[in-house]
Order: structure tokens, then sequence, then C-alpha cells
């Protein structure tokens, strides 16, 4: 980190050197005979003696290497590596800045007094830390430097906003800037913005370039009908470079005081996170009120690695009644899982796994009391050789649901032809599974199953190319016909007799009609006699980039389906599968648009249908419209924008509705204002938690450059709400994590 003074500070060898330039002032050069850099002084009228004291009046300037200082009337004194200045001082280095009616300052040991200051410094961080540069500056009654890269200032203010009235400021008895360090720390300090103190604060510690700093952060502030009045005000703690932790005490007026905290550790062969939060007493609830995660992975060696992934929340509601996020509170299910995995260097990988679920809504899935896998691929110059072996022992809470074990092997054989215009892809495999349950899925059925089925497929596509010619531009159009044959013969497996564990019917969609099953899992393997034929057409500019693309595709059926998941579900008997279609692209510079489309033929309607269109000319531009629809399950319209209202005001909403419910599942209304050293956003949403209940927040964000956000943050809300949402600022300074790491 470079210092406002320069390190080098004494002198040549006793001499005088006088130069003159022009009719300007006359050059005093001086220095030590083991200085680095000479001190040059230019003034008017300079007199003395190079060994004693130099006296410099007139535009008096005092240069070393980079640092230059200007006054009316400066004196320099070789022996001691001083400088008096008065009249106008401005010191300068780089971009920093400090200028005043007097100073002194022994250049050496980079000490001294600077009265009544105005500043401006900027720091970038060191080469290979985390961070962002930060530029700020203020007024002071008095400046003491304490050394390289140290300064104290009495009656001081800070602030990122330019001068010399500044939107916002820390406003302190005694403000230190350590940049050797890169803290800043000030004691008896207001934060005052436009003029209005928002709070005081008896000692606080920031950060000088974006980086972790232990303290006090800023607190956050909302509101919310499950909550009321939600105060938090968090501690973070930086331990160390690798670990940190911060907690986080909250104050919610219709529920009482929670507390919370994380820890974060990363290590190089490992790294992870806890997070736990307490609520001793619920005021409308009653009772006590917790949540706890843990996430750890861990690289034993390079070939075996682990993890372990553990959730836990005291109640079902738990969400629903203390978040006000939608991510959060629509989980069904939390996942507890540990894992230890080997990676052969060469073709193959094993895995054991145990998992389990806390339920939250829903039928609880099984747990794997452990799953043990292998998966092997591995290319010889007859061909390609695949393997899955797996052993699972399922386990569920409920006693009346079917439990046992599972074990699956399924070798398989391809000879992959490939050019650059085809590839053809003959594929044969034996799916083999073997059952042993505890109790018979219904009266009178075997606990102990086996099921061997043969899976050939295969699987050929072409590709062509041709130059295209299109608003001036030289692009390249290709044809993509793919055909795709699949042949499974049938094999009973009566839902009264073969348990379901971890099946279910895939969604029908260009990924799934190119799979060799119907069913994820290994519970069903379907019958087939089909073939799949899709073409693709796609538009690629001079670098390759995709412009658009366009895609139908429907499966032929030469045998009836005899294979299903449970008796509720439906047989197909038709010869031909819906068909589907895609498209997606640039319509226009700054128009995209996006459709999927799912077709009966056979019935003649539509099964399913997604359209979007997105119009963004520049960054937080950006209006989206898209619908969605599904037969006899849904039928949403969804709406969202970013937009500038002018005067720095943007405005940001979303709005989604089911038309089929007549009710409004999700909407967002915020204006955000862009002050230039700081940016406020306020953003009201009311989401649908259920049928009959939902969730209304308000969330408030005051977001100071450099220093702080005085909020809850929506950003994360907007992004994740609003397609294409864009910071209306640079990316925010954060002074807990600064860059991620």
């Amino acid at each position: 980190m470079e210092s406002l003074l320069p390190s080098s500070s004494r002198s040549l060898p006793h001499s005088l050197l006088l130069v003159m330039l022009g009719c300007s002032a006359p050059v005093w050069a001086a220095g030590g005979a083991d200085a680095g850099m000479p001190t040059e002084v230019e003034a008017d009228r300079v007199s003395g003696q190079t060994d004693t004291e130099i006296v410099a009046e007139g535009d008096a300037r005092l240069s070393r290497g980079d640092l230059r200082l200007n006054a009316e009337r400066l004196i320099y004194r070789d022996p001691s590596d001083e400088v008096e200045a008065s009249g106008n001082v401005e010191l300068r280095r780089g971009e920093d800045r400090i200028a005043g009616p007097s100073l002194k300052l022994n250049v050496e040991a980079r000490t001294g007094e600077f009265a009544a200051p105005e500043y401006h410094i900027s720091r970038r961080p060191e080469p290979g830390r985390s961070g962002r540069e930060i530029s700020g500056g203020g007024a002071a009654d008095k400046l003491a430097f304490e050394g390289p890269d140290r300064y104290r200032f009495f009656g001081a203010t800070w602030s990122t906003c330019p001068a010399p009235d500044p939107d916002w400021y820390l406003r302190a008895d005694e403000l230190s800037l350590d940049y050797n360090t890169e803290v800043g720390e000030a004691r008896h300090s207001t934060l005052v913005f436009k003029d209005v103190p928002l709070f005081y604060m008896p000692w606080v510690e920031f950060p000088l370039v974006g980086q972790r700093q232990s303290g006090l952060l800023a607190p956050t502030v909302g509101q919310s009908n499950k909550t009321g009045f939600d105060l938090t005000q968090p501690y973070y703690w930086n331990i160390a470079p690798n670990l940190d932790a911060t907690f986080v005490p909250r104050f919610m007026s219709r529920r009482g005081l929670q507390l919370g905290g994380e820890f974060r550790y990363l290590q190089p062969s490992f790294a992870g996170e806890i997070r736990a939060e307490y609520l001793h007493n619920d005021d409308v609830r009653g009772g006590s009120r917790g949540a706890a995660s843990l996430r750890h992975a861990q690289r034993f060696s390079p070939t075996l690695s682990g993890g372990l992934v553990l959730n836990r929340i005291s109640d079902d509601e738990y969400f629903e009644d203390l978040s006000s996020r939608l991510a959060v509170t629509s989980q069904s299910h939390l996942l507890n899982q540990a894992r230890l995995g080997y990676q052969s260097a060469e073709w193959w990988r094993a895995e054991a796994l145990l998992q389990g679920y806390q339920t939250i809504e829903g039928a609880e899935p099984y747990r794997m009391l452990p799953r043990l896998s292998v998966l092997g691929s591995r290319d010889y110059a007859f061909g390609q050789i695949d393997f899955h072996g797996e052993f699972t022992a399922f386990d569920h809470p409920d006693s009346t649901r079917t439990q046992g074990s599972r074990t699956v092997l399924y070798p398989s054989y391809a000879y992959p032809l490939r050019s650059t215009a085809f590839r053809l892809t003959p594929r044969i495999g034996l799916h083999m599974t073997h059952y042993d349950l505890d109790e018979p899925v219904s009266a009178g059925a075997r606990t102990t199953l086996t099921r061997a089925v043969p899976i050939t497929s295969i699987d050929g596509q072409l590709t062509f190319e041709r130059d295209l010619q299109w608003g001036g531009r030289s692009l390249v159009q290709t044809l993509e016909p793919r055909l795709y044959y699949l042949y499974v013969p049938f094999h009973a497996q009566d839902p009264d007799e073969y348990p379901v564990f971890d099946s279910a019917a895939y969604d029908f969609n260009f990924t799934q009609i190119f799979q060799p099953n119907l069913y994820s899992g290994q519970d069903r393997i379907a019958n087939a006699d089909q073939l799949t034929a899709a073409v693709t057409s796609r538009i690629l500019d001079e670098s390759g980039a995709e412009l658009m693309r366009a895609a139908i595709g429907q499966r032929y059926y030469f045998d009836e389906q005899r294979v299903r998941l449970n008796n509720a579900e439906a047989l197909r008997t038709g010869k031909r599968a819906d068909v589907l279609a895609s498209f997606s692209g640039r319509l226009a510079q700054h128009l995209r648009a996006g459709a999927d489309w799912q077709y009966n033929p056979r019935d003649h309607w539509t099964e399913r249908m997604n359209l979007s269109l997105r119009y963004q000319p520049a960054v937080a531009k950006v209006l989206n419209a898209g619908f969605r629809y599904t037969r006899d399950v849904l039928r949403d319209l969804d709406l969202s924008a970013q937009w500038p209202l002018g005067g720095r005001w943007y405005g940001v909403a979303r709005y989604t509705r089911s038309l089929r419910e007549h009710r409004v599942t999700e909407a967002i209304g915020g204006l955000e204002y862009d002050g230039g050293c700081w940016v406020f956003r306020v953003a009201m949403h009311r989401f649908a938690t259920n049928a009959d209940d939902a969730t209304q927040a308000i969330f408030l964000q005051l977001e100071l450059g450099g220093l702080a956000s005085v909020g809850s943050s929506p950003v994360n809300l907007l992004r994740r709400s609003v397609r294409g949402y864009g910071n209306i600022n640079d990316l925010p300074d954060d002074p807990v994590f600064g860059s991620a790491p």
C-alpha cells in the first residue's frame, strides 16, 4: 500500500545546485547519501543553506519522488528532514490531496501536524488481496501524521461523496485512518444524511479498501404482517482470513427477540458454514422456535472427498412465520445428507450416501440408509463400455410403508460413430434389479423380486450448415435432424408387487424424449418400441454465438404402454406422443423472446405452453412479460419491469396473477434513487404462502457507498423477481466480506 508521503527522506551529500528555468524561480536540490531520490525546492525566492535550512517564499514547491507540497512559504531543514509550510498549503501524492493553512512534517518519520485540513484519499487493495478501491474525504480541525500511512483527525468528517457538500458523512470527535491495517476507526461519531443525524455510535470501525472488518454492521429495518416491526443489529467478527462469524440478534415486535448467528471456515482441504437461530418464546404461537443448518465439504486426498448437509427447523410453519423471502418459505423438504466419494483418475467413481429429509409439506420421501453406487465409463478401440451399479437400503418412519433394499446393475455397450457432419450411436445394455423387502407391497405378493430387462437404442443426428446474410451481417444457419429409436421389451412390474421407493414420471420435454425410460429412479423400466424424431435449427454469428434457436419434435409408438408407476396412472394407448416445439432468440437488437409448446394431437388441445418476452435496451432498463399454462393445473400471467422514471428515480415492479384461481400470487412495487454516492431503495412485497394466507413485507435500504447499507436489502429480492434487473449503481460496497473470496 502506498502512503501519502514517500518512504525516502534522507539527504544527498551537502551540496547546492542552482538551476535557472528561463525567467522562473530557482530550484534547490539536496539529498543524503542513503536517499534514493533528491528533495527539490522551487519558489519565487529561495534563500538559506542546504546543510542547515532552506526558506522558500512565493509559490513555493517541494517535491520528492511523487510527493508534491505547495504553499506560499515553506522552510525545509535538511539535517532533521523537516518541513514547515504556511499559506494555502497543499500536499499531494497520486490522487491523494490534503490542503489547509499550515503544516509541520517530518518527511522521514512521516509525523507532524496539519491545521484545519481538507482531504481526499483513495486506496486500492494490495495485489492478491480481496477488496475494492474506496475513495473518501472530508474536513477536520486538526490532522496528526502518526507514521507511514497513518492519519488521526480531530473534529473530523468522512464521506465517499464528492466535496464540498456531501449528501452523507460520518462526523466524529476523533477519526483514525490506518492504511497499513486498512481500517478506519471513529469515536463518538454520528452518521448524518442530508443534514439529518441518523444514529450515534460511540465507537465504530470501517474498512478502507472494502475488505472484511470486525465490528457492528448497519442495522436492518423492515415491516411484515407476520413479524411486525423487524429490527436486526448484526455484529461481524473477522476471526482470521479463513474464519469469520456473524452474530445476529433480531427483534420482532409481534414475536419477540430472536438470537442467531453464522460461522464460516475455509481451509485448503475443507470448507463449510454453520447457521443457527433461536426464539425463546414466540408471543404469537407460543413456545420456543429455532432453525439450524450445517454445510461441510472436505477433500481427504486427490481422489477421496466427502460432504455433510444438515438442516432442521422446530416446526412446519417456521419459515412461513419468520421469513419474508419466498425462496425460503416455498421449501417443502429440508435435506440431510452425508456423502463420501472416490473419484478414480482413470474411468470410474464410487460413492456412499446417507440421505433423509425433514418434511414441511407433502409426503415424506424414503430415507437412503445407505446408498452405495459405482459409475464407470471407458473408451476402447472397439467401443465404449458404461457401468452403473447401486445398492440402496430404503427406510421410512411410517411403518405401514414398504421398506427394504434394492440392488441395480446396469452395464451397457455403445459404438459411437462421429464426424463433423453426423453422429450415430448404437447402444445395448442390460438393466438388472433385485429387491429384498421387509414386507410385501400387498397381501400375497413376494418379498424377493428379480428383474432383468435389455435396453437397446440407436441415436443419430446430422448437421447441415449454410451461410446467411441478414441485416447486413454474415451469419450461419444450421439444420440438425435427429432420430432416436428405443426398444425395451415388456417385463411385468405390477404396482401391487413392485414398490416405488424413489421413482416418478419424468416431465415431458426435449430432454426426456431422448431418454431410455419414462420414469426417474430405478423402480420402473417402461416397455418401449418407439421412434423420436426432432429437428433443430440455429442461427450463429461470426463468433459462433447462438442468436436464435427453434426446434420441433415428436415421439411415435409402435407398441402400447404396459408398465405404469401405480394403479392410478392411466396407460397410454395412442401411437403418437405430444408434439413439442420451442423457440428462443433475439427478435431485434434489444428484444428477446422464448416459447415452449406441448400439443396433444390425439385430443387436439394444448397441454402446456410458456411464453416470454424481454425488452432490455440498457442496464436498469428492462420490461418482461410471461405467460405459463398447464392444462387443468395453472394459467399464470407474469409481468415485471425496471425503468428510469426521471430525476435519478427508477421504478421496479412485478405482478404475477393466477388467471385460473383469480388471485394475485406475488406482487412487488419498488422505487430506487441513485444519489451518486448513495442509493435509496424501498420495495413492498406480497406473496401467497398458500391459498388462504399471504405474507406482506416492506423493505427499506439506504446504501452509503464505501461505508455501509442501512436497512433491509431488497436487491436479492428484486434480482430474483425481475429478470434482467441491474443495480443502478456500481456493485454495492459490502463492509463485511468485500469481494467474494
